[in-house]
C-alpha cells in the first residue's frame, strides 16, 4: 500500500506588498514586466505558518494578469 502524504488545511488572505500596488516590475525568472496589483499568502490553518507568497502582476496598459512567486519579482527599469 502506497503511503499518501496529504497537505494540510490552508486558508489564503491578502498579504503585505513589498512595493507600493502598481510598481513597475519584473519576474526575473521569465523576463516579464508590468505592474505589481496584488500579493496573495497562503497559510496553515492550524499554525498559521507561511507556506506561500504569491505575487500579481498586470502588464502595462492592460492584458491579461500573471501570477509568480513573491520571491522572483523586483523593481524593474522604469523604461520598459
Amino acid at each position: 500500500m502506497a503511503l499518501t502524504h496529504e497537505k494540510p488545511p490552508t486558508m489564503l488572505s491578502h498579504g503585505k506588498l513589498p512595493y507600493p500596488q502598481g510598481t513597475f516590475v519584473e519576474d526575473a525568472e521569465t523576463g516579464l514586466q508590468g505592474e505589481l496589483q496584488g500579493v496573495i499568502e497562503e497559510r496553515t490553518k492550524e499554525t498559521g505558518k507561511l507556506a506561500s507568497r504569491t505575487a500579481y502582476v498586470r502588464p502595462r496598459g492592460g492584458g491579461i494578469e500573471w501570477e509568480a512567486p513573491l520571491t522572483r519579482i523586483r523593481p524593474a527599469d522604469a523604461n520598459g
